[in-house]
């Protein structure tokens, strides 16, 4: 019996030590439980549209914070049916959960861990992953710890909110984002059941990456979710039967990539790194549908400009090798190194005949295509075609639907074009769309690009001159320079169409725009009285030139300025400063700033006279109605819109610049590295459908645009004038003598 009490005496020595050891060892060396009592979790930056669109998240986590009242009772009763089924019952540690998985382990069922939503509490937020009897003993201790300082409920919200579930995603609402791109409320059962299978191995049930691994979890979900009465074998059939739609990656409400990396550049020169943890909210201006619009017509135009262009040849080639396994391998690689742009799809040609091409795409479909799929291609697939030109087997090509949903041969474009919406009111962006793609070019074109305006510019030396009486019925001779001329010329400027109609209105001028006839304006007025009325409008008086050139558009704007100054003419002579930002919030919606919507029309920002507005208005009309911009009004059925087309020397840059009801827009095509876009290519061809496309969807349901006549405005056979001027018999009613051309256009 001695060996017995001996035993015994050697138990509790070895109690007694381990006592002695978790108390004065272990137990001093617990981390404080803050992490989770103040609990402050990493939620990303988010940017949204006015109308709450998300259109950008940034941040090392995806992650929302969602109050336990308001996380569904359905994902809630799926976690706990396969994480912890007596979650409300014990105290931390789940005895009879243990002894469980430990007898379903021996006898080889499906695995089971015995970790109680709080132990997984207490690994997540405090210890490492090593596996040992000290860390063992820490996790039980802090689990009885956070028992004792937390309600269930909290305990769950945490768990709720802070579980990895793969795609660097964390908590089960960002992972209803991420995967089936809907809210927790939406969720349906095989929905919920599939997410919180994810959490024993999220890389392993992750859906995105191994579907039928997180089916077979799923159904493990269901079984014990009806086990538990959550569910009827009604709900359970049907669950395990749906067809699950993933999401690749996270989804954003709106393509809008351009401003939201403008908001997150904004938010981090204020915040720095903690922008991305936060959890901050930030409200733009931008309006989703117009903003959708945008990004559809700017993508849409530019492979329509690409396609009448030719087609330049596959992106790459490979040899393919003969051995099927290395074949594949090789095809996979080629097409990991040209990722998808939207719906331009990256295919590898694996077989062709002369009138079928096979292509394998980055799924391991292998699609054909054949007549109009290959027609736009049809130059590479000839005998003779140059080799860097010529479709064959290992050629890379992009491919797309069509609108007969067929397979076709197309191209990623080399040109690049941009889109900028404003309240012509009050300054606030609308839309924005900085390039064709984001991803592929980060290069913000309506902020960042500096570019040659062209005949966008001539309005703003129009306005110049009725300043100093000329007005829309002034007659200017429209004929070229050398013809009135017996010196010498140093720059003899042309009219883009050659045709040449002597004495032309200014009206009328404008409307076709008659290079020739600004030339002859800004003569008469003085190049350096123009270029210091520039700044009215916003322009940078230091990018434009003082001399004749600048008539032409040879000076410098972006995108976004350019619309701001046409900004002045749709508004009535007020000058706007564009802004996007409407209000930042915290991670529970606090307000930390809200934009001071500038007053609208305040007597201290009026730039130009409100006669000088109106009239530049009524001309901006004519070239929408009947000039270089027609097709505005024909395609969009409206007669209140105004504006004016710009293309630069040889077609480098095309614009539309206009507006309507309150909205000012314009549009820019061209190349990065500049270059002729065409010698049958103007801004008409260029970059007004792109403003057409996006101003339909803009303008509709507004009620046409009307404007009250200023006083003292006159209007002389459908022209409009300064009444003084036509009194006085100034230039509103004369003819501008400038037969003799001038022999420098570089003087001032």
């Amino acid at each position: 019996m001695k060996w017995i009490f001996s035993l015994a005496a050697l138990f509790a020595l070895l109690c007694g030590a381990m006592l002695v050891y978790v108390f004065l060892v272990l137990a001093p060396d617990l981390p404080s439980l803050d992490a989770v009592t103040d609990y402050k979790p990493k939620i990303p930056l988010r940017v949204y549209t006015a109308d709450n669109a998300l259109i950008g998240e940034f941040g090392e986590e995806h992650r929302d914070f969602v109050p336990i009242k308001e996380i569904p009772e359905l994902m809630k009763n799926a976690v706990l049916s396969i994480e912890d089924t007596r979650f409300y019952e014990h105290g931390g540690i789940s005895f009879i959960s243990a002894g469980r998985a430990l007898l379903v382990d021996l006898t080889g069922g499906f695995r089971q861990g015995a970790s109680t939503i709080t132990m997984q509490v207490a690994k997540n937020f405090f210890l490492t992953r090593e596996k040992s009897i000290p860390r063992k003993l820490k996790e039980i201790m802090l689990t009885y710890r956070i028992e004792d300082a937390l309600s269930k409920d909290q305990i769950l919200e945490l768990y709720m909110n802070q579980i990895y579930l793969g795609q660097r995603t964390h908590g089960f609402s960002s992972a209803a984002r991420t995967y089936f791109d809907k809210s927790l409320k939406e969720l349906s059962i095989a929905e919920a059941a599939m997410l919180a299978g994810v959490p024993q191995n999220p890389a392993r049930h992750n859906p995105a990456v191994n579907f039928e691994r997180a089916k077979q979890r799923q159904i493990l979900v269901l079984k014990s979710m009806l086990k538990q009465g959550h569910i009827t074998e009604a709900q359970y059939a049907q669950a395990s039967k749906e067809q699950l739609r993933i999401s690749s990656g996270l989804q954003f409400e709106s393509h809008a990539a351009f401003v939201a990396e403008m908001v997150r550049q904004s938010i981090f020169e204020q915040y720095k790194e903690a922008s991305y943890t936060m959890g901050i909210k930030v409200y733009t201006t931008i309006n989703k549908a117009e903003q959708e619009a945008a990004y559809e017509s700017v993508r849409r135009n530019v492979m329509a400009y690409d396609q009448r262009h030719g087609y330049r040849g596959p992106e790459a080639f490979i040899e393919l090798p003969k051995d099927e396994d290395a074949r594949e391998d090789a095809i996979d690689d080629l097409l990991q190194k040209h990722p998808a742009n939207d719906q331009l799809l990256p295919a590898v040609i694996v077989d062709m005949s002369a009138k079928v091409i096979k292509a394998e795409l980055v799924s391991g479909e292998v699609i054909q295509l054949s007549g109009e799929g290959v027609r736009f291609a049809s130059n590479a697939l000839q005998a003779k075609a140059a080799r860097d030109l010529k479709l064959r087997p290992g050629a890379l090509i992009r491919v797309m639907r069509d609108s007969k949903q067929r397979w076709v041969i197309t191209q990623m474009p080399e040109v690049d074009a941009a889109y900028v919406s404003l309240n012509a009111q009050d300054g606030s962006y609308r839309a924005l769309v900085g390039g064709f793609d984001f991803n592929r070019k980060q290069f913000n074109h309506v902020t960042n690009a500096w570019r040659q305006p062209g005949s966008s510019i001539k309005p703003f030396i129009y306005s110049a001159a009725l300043e100093k009486g000329f007005s829309p019925a002034t007659l200017i001779n429209d004929v070229q320079l050398s013809a009135t001329t017996t010196d010498s010329l140093q720059w003899d400027p042309r009219n883009d169409d050659g045709k040449y109609d002597g004495p032309i209105s200014m009206q009328s001028a404008l409307a076709q725009s008659k290079n020739v006839v600004s030339v002859r304006i800004l003569k008469a007025i003085g190049a350096k009285t123009a270029r210091d009325y520039l700044p009215r409008f916003g322009f940078d008086a230091s990018k434009h030139p003082v001399n004749l050139t600048l008539a032409l558009g040879t000076g410098a704007v972006t995108p976004v300025q350019l619309a701001a100054a046409y900004a002045v003419f749709a508004n009535g002579g007020f000058q706007i400063n564009p802004w996007l930002i409407q209000k930042v919030t915290d991670a529970r919606g606090k307000l930390m700033f809200e934009a001071k919507v500038p007053a609208i029309a305040q007597e201290e920002s009026r730039v130009i006279d409100s006669r000088n507005a109106f009239i530049m208005d009524s001309m901006l009309r004519e070239v929408a109605r009947s000039g270089t911009g027609a097709a505005a009004s024909q395609r969009l059925g409206r007669r209140d819109l105004a504006g004016k087309t710009g293309t630069t020397s040889d077609a480098v840059d095309g614009w539309f610049a206009g507006y309507a009801s309150n909205i000012v827009a314009v549009a820019w095509m061209g190349y990065d590295d500049p270059k002729s876009l065409g010698g049958r290519e103007f801004g008409a061809t260029l970059a007004l459908p792109i403003w057409i496309d996006t101003m339909r969807q803009a303008l509709s349901g507004k009620p046409e645009a009307t404007r009250s006549v200023p006083e003292n405005v006159v209007n002389l056979d459908g022209k409009w004038s300064y009444s003084e001027y036509q009194a006085e018999g100034g230039m509103g009613v004369k003819t501008l003598d400038l037969d003799e051309a001038p022999l420098n256009p570089f003087a001032q």
